[in-house]
């Protein structure tokens, strides 16, 4: 099967209809014209430059230069983590902890994919190593993103009442068991929708890329089955792992809830 091959000039087509769009957010008043003007500016440099960043790679091939590309890929999704956040915890905390899950959940288990699933040779062949982290990062960031940013909010909201219960004798991982459970299924909602609704309402990307691309649907399917696999599970135990760790940052030793620990966006 050929591969058509895009031009310059199709994709400028293409982004006449974000402007299209952005002309009629500006003329009814939406308020989000110029914000996706800059998104799709954005989204040109930042991929045409990942774009020279992965060619040059992958005619490399080298384990140290990939290792590097990895752990930039991971600060900066725990930097997107942190300012997700309308209230996230001060001095740091928000990114450390949420870089850590992402390397404790995503960054392992796409490790361990390659190496026991995958299985290419070498293992760390960028060609799958790259596409699979970066998207095992995508979506376990906007789990771990959810989850701590449900925590937070919720926590501030609901302290008096965590107050009250921790005056009643309760220790903190009572007071606020409903809310760390809480804050776990929002981080798990859209991988479960987004794996409920494959197939059915809509095509994956990676599944979809690999079919442009020119590869047998059957093998399409059975790499975004795997895929979903281990999005759902890099998703699942980086969620667990960044609400244990931003609760037990909101208390001390003293069993006291510490409010203070906690940025708030109104002042």
């Amino acid at each position: 099967m050929e591969l058509i091959e895009l031009e310059y000039w199709q994709l400028a087509l293409a982004s006449t209809l974000v402007l299209i769009l952005a002309g009629c957010s500006w003329w009814i008043r939406l308020g989000f014209g110029r914000s996706l003007v800059i998104a799709a500016v954005r989204t040109t440099v930042q991929l045409s430059l990942i774009g020279l960043i992965l060619e040059a790679l992958f005619s490399v091939g080298a384990l140290g230069w990939i290792a590097l590309m990895g752990v930039v890929m991971v600060i900066l999704a725990g930097r997107e983590v942190m300012m997700r956040q309308r209230r996230r915890l001060r001095g740091g905390w928000a990114f450390g902890i949420g870089t850590s899950a992402m390397f404790v959940s995503a960054f392992t288990i796409a490790v361990m994919t390659l190496l026991i699933v995958i299985r290419p040779d070498p293992w760390y062949q960028p060609q799958y190593a790259i596409p699979l982290l970066g998207m095992m990062l995508g979506n376990t960031m906007n789990g771990i993103a959810l989850s701590l940013d449900r925590l937070t909010d919720t926590v501030w909201r609901q302290r008096e009442d965590i107050e009250g219960r921790l005056m009643l004798g309760q220790r903190w991982q009572e007071a606020i068991s409903d809310i760390r459970r809480e804050a776990m299924r929002s981080g798990m909602i859209p991988t479960i929708n987004m794996m409920a609704a494959a197939g059915l309402v809509s095509l994956p990307g990676m599944m979809t890329g690999q079919i442009l691309a020119g590869s047998p649907p059957a093998l399409a399917v059975k790499y975004q089955i795997l895929l979903m696999f281990t999005i759902a599970a890099g998703t699942g135990f980086g969620t667990m792992l960044a609400v244990t760790a931003g609760s037990y940052r909101l208390f001390d030793q003293r069993q006291r809830l510490r409010t203070d620990r906690i940025t708030d966006p109104t002042h």
